[in-house]
C-alpha cells in the first residue's frame, strides 16, 4: 500500500514539532497544512483544533511529528515525537524528518494500535500551499478515460487547503499557546478595510439597484440596439453593485469579469470621445454626411433608372416597371428632402451623440448602427414593399397550381385536400395564374435587387453588433489572471520527481498546469442579450427564396412574424 504526503514546501525549514493537517482515507492520502511549534500543551492543540474544524468545516487533526534535526539538537527529541503518537491516536502516525543539510528527507509511518502492522511504502509530495490555496481547479470533462476520477481526488486536496482560510490567520509570531508555520496570507489589513467599506455601502448599493431596475425596465421596451445595450449593461451594474455575496468561485470570477468589462468598455469610449472632440472632428463628420446620402441618393436614382429600361438585355412588363419605379423614385426623393431639412441639426445632433461614448464603447457603436439604420431606412422600405409584393404573387401562384391539380389547402386541418372545381372556377384560376407568372420576373428583380441591397446594410450591422459582443462576452479580467496569475485557473496538476534514493521516500514536486485561454474563453464567457436570427442558414434561404421578412435584430427566444 502507497501512502501519499502532501508536505509544503514553505515547512521545509520550520521548527520541529507536529503536524496539522487532514487524512484522505478513500486515497490513502495525508494533506499537512502547518506545523505546530514547540513548547505547546496538547490540550490546548485539540481545543484549537476543534474550533478551527467548526469555523471551516474540514476534518483536522494531528498527523504526525516533523524533526528538523539542523535546528533542534537536543538528545531525545526523536523519542518524545514518537511518545506524541500514543497522545493524539492517529493512525498511521507520520514521522517525517529533515537531516541537516541533506537533500534526502527520512518518512516513516508507525501503527502502534495495530496488532499487524504493515510496512507501508511512502511518497513525499511537495506542494506550493499559496498557489494552490488560491487557485480553482476546473474538472474535465468525463470522457471515461479516468481523468474526471483523478480530478474529483485532486479537489478535495484543493479544497482542504482552500478551506483552512482561518488556520493560516495565526503563525508564529502571534501571540498565544499555539505558533504555526505555513503559508503566510497577505493583506489582512486591506481585506478588512474592503470589508467595512463593503458594510457601509450597502445602502448605497440597494438604492442604486432600484434605481437601476427601473431605468432597465424603460430600457427593455424599446427595440433600439442602444437601448438593448443600456439595458444590457444596466443589469451589469445591477449584478456588481448588488450587495449579496457570491457563493461560488464562478459567480465570484463573473463579477470580477463583469466589472473589469464595464471598467475597460467605459476607456475605450471615452478615448473615442475624445479623438471625436479633438480638432472639430464632429463637424467635419457633419459637413461629410450630406453630400454622401445625396450620392447614395443619385446612385439608387441611377440604379432605378437602369431598371425601369431594360436591364441587362431583360424584357420586362413595362406598365408594372414604370409604376415601380415612379414609386421607389419618389420615395428617395421625400427622404433626400428630409435629410435637407435636417442638415441645420445634423452637427449638433452628433454632438449630443458623441457625448454618449462615455457610457461606453459598446454604446457608441450601438448609437452607430442605429444611425446607419436611420439612414438607410428608405433601402429598407425598398425592401419591404418588394418582399410583401414579391411573396404575394409567390403564394398567389402556388395556391393556383394547387387548383389546377385538384387540390386546397385545408386551414382547419393545416394540410392539403382533395377538391373538386367547376370550369368558372378554373377559369378564373387560369387568367389569374397567367397575369401573376408573367408580372413575377419584373417583382422579383426588383425584390432581387433591394434584397441584395439590404443585405449589405445588415452585413454591415452584423459587423458592428460582432464587435459589440465581442466586447459584451469576452472575460478580460480571467485572461488577465490566467497571463499574469496562471496558476489561479488550474487545468491539473503535473509531477516532477526531485530525488530517488533507495531506502528513502520518493520525493515529487506537484506543480499546476494552468487553464488554456480557449478553455478560459469557453468557461468565463460572459452572456450577450444577441441580437442574431435563430434561424439556420437553410431556413434564411428559404425565407428569402418565398419573400418572407427577415427581422435581425429579433433576439433569441422571440417568435418571428
Amino acid at each position: 500500500m502507497v501512502l501519499k504526503v502532501f508536505f509544503p514546501s514553505c515547512c521545509s525549514s520550520a521548527d520541529s514539532g507536529i503536524l496539522i493537517g487532514r487524512w484522505l482515507s478513500e486515497q490513502s492520502s495525508a494533506v499537512v497544512l502547518a506545523v505546530v511549534h514547540f513548547p505547546f500543551i496538547p490540550v490546548q492543540v485539540k481545543q484549537y483544533l476543534g474550533e478551527v474544524q467548526h469555523l471551516t468545516k474540514v476534518s483536522l487533526s494531528v498527523l504526525g511529528s516533523w524533526s528538523n534535526s539542523k535546528q533542534e539538537k537536543e538528545e531525545g527529541l526523536s523519542e518524545f515525537l514518537e511518545d506524541l503518537g500514543t497522545i493524539f491516536s492517529h493512525e498511521p502516525w507520520i514521522q517525517i524528518s529533515k537531516e541537516g543539510d541533506s537533500k534526502f528527507w527520512s518518512c516513516s509511518t508507525l501503527q502502534k494500535h495495530s496488532s499487524s502492522p504493515k510496512e507501508e511504502e511512502v511518497i513525499l509530495v511537495y506542494y506550493d500551499q499559496r498557489k494552490v490555496m488560491l487557485s480553482h481547479l476546473h474538472p474535465p470533462l468525463d470522457t471515461g478515460d479516468g481523468r474526471a476520477e483523478d480530478a474529483s481526488k485532486l479537489s478535495a486536496i484543493f479544497d482542504t487547503v482552500a478551506r483552512s482560510r482561518v488556520l493560516f490567520m495565526t503563525d508564529r509570531y502571534d501571540e498565544g499557546p499555539i505558533k504555526l508555520t505555513h503559508w503566510q496570507s497577505e493583506g489582512v489589513e486591506a481585506s478588512i478595510i474592503v470589508e467595512l467599506l463593503k458594510q457601509t455601502s450597502v445602502p448605497a448599493c440597494m438604492l442604486l439597484t432600484f434605481l437601476l431596475s427601473l431605468v432597465s425596465g424603460i430600457c427593455r421596451s424599446s427595440k433600439l440596439s442602444t437601448c438593448e445595450q443600456l439595458g444590457h449593461r444596466l443589469q451589469h451594474l445591477q449584478v456588481i453593485s448588488s450587495n449579496k455575496k457570491a457563493q461560488t468561485q464562478t459567480q465570484l470570477m463573473r463579477k470580477a469579469n463583469i466589472f473589469v468589462s464595464l471598467l475597460i468598455d467605459v476607456a475605450l469610449g471615452i478615448l473615442l470621445m475624445s479623438w471625436l472632440y479633438r480638432k472639430n472632428r464632429i463637424g467635419h463628420l457633419a459637413d461629410t454626411l450630406i453630400p454622401v446620402a445625396d450620392h447614395v441618393a443619385e446612385e439608387l436614382q441611377d440604379l432605378l433608372q437602369w431598371l425601369m429600361g431594360a436591364p441587362a438585355g431583360l424584357k420586362m412588363n413595362r406598365a408594372l416597371d414604370q409604376v415601380l419605379g415612379r414609386f421607389f423614385l419618389y420615395h428617395i426623393h421625400l427622404w433626400i428632402s428630409y435629410i435637407h431639412l435636417m442638415s441645420p441639426f445634423i452637427e449638433m445632433i452628433l454632438w449630443y451623440v458623441g457625448l454618449s461614448a462615455c457610457l461606453g464603447l459598446t454604446v457608441a457603436l450601438c448609437i452607430l448602427s442605429d444611425i446607419i439604420a436611420l439612414l438607410t431606412f428608405h433601402i429598407y422600405c425598398f425592401y419591404v414593399y418588394g418582399a410583401r409584393l414579391y411573396c404575394l404573387k409567390i403564394y398567389g401562384l402556388s395556391s393556383l397550381w394547387r387548383l389546377f391539380r385538384g387540390k386546397k389547402w385545408n386551414v382547419l386541418r393545416q394540410r392539403v385536400d382533395s377538391c373538386s372545381y367547376d370550369l368558372d372556377q378554373l377559369f378564373i384560376g387560369t387568367l389569374l395564374f397567367t397575369i401573376l407568372l408573367f408580372l413575377l420576373p419584373t417583382t422579383a428583380l426588383y425584390y432581387l435587387v433591394f434584397t441584395l441591397l439590404r443585405l449589405l446594410v445588415v452585413i454591415v450591422q452584423g459587423l458592428i453588433h460582432l464587435l459589440v459582443d465581442l466586447i459584451d462576452s469576452l472575460p478580460l479580467y480571467s485572461l488577465i489572471l490566467r497571463l499574469c496569475r496562471s496558476y489561479r485557473l488550474a487545468a491539473g496538476v503535473k509531477f516532477r520527481v526531485l530525488e530517488q534514493q533507495d531506502g528513502k521516500p520518493l520525493r515529487l514536486l506537484m506543480q499546476i498546469n494552468p487553464l488554456s485561454y480557449g478553455a478560459v474563453v469557453q468557461t468565463y464567457r460572459l452572456p450577450t442579450y444577441s441580437c442574431y436570427p435563430k434561424d439556420s442558414w437553410a431556413s434564411l434561404c428559404k425565407k428569402l427564396f418565398l419573400g418572407e421578412l427577415i427581422y435581425p435584430w429579433k433576439h433569441k427566444g422571440e417568435k418571428q412574424d
